[in-house]
């Protein structure tokens, strides 16, 4: 998936996947959601997700919704959040070590 988004290309086969999360549903499921993190050479992160008619992906001519797929540009502290909240601890570990400090 491409898309320029404020003048930058995210290009999920340039970019490095960092993670995957899908909540589980079916894809005829109206509340499916998958998505991917990744970081562009350049260190910036987005979200390459999809998603139902009844998920944030959503899309609606104002009569009917549809579900669609899309790239979401991330700051790193955004990627952060997103990445403790649907990634392994090593995941989360290896991707952002300088975020994170002993309890």
């Amino acid at each position: 998936m491409k898309q320029v988004i404020d003048g930058k290309l995210y290009d999920t086969e340039t970019a490095t996947k960092i993670g995957s999360y899908w909540n589980g549903l079916s894809t005829s499921d109206f509340r499916r959601v998958s998505e991917e993190l990744y970081r562009t050479k350049s260190g910036n992160y987005f979200l390459a997700g999809t998603g139902g008619p009844l998920t944030p992906y959503a899309e609606s001519n104002g009569e009917s919704s549809w579900g669609s797929s899309r790239i979401i540009p991330l700051s790193k502290e955004e990627a952060f959040e997103w990445a403790q909240q649907h990634l392994s601890t090593d995941e989360v570990l290896k991707e952002f070590p300088d975020m994170i400090e002993e309890a």
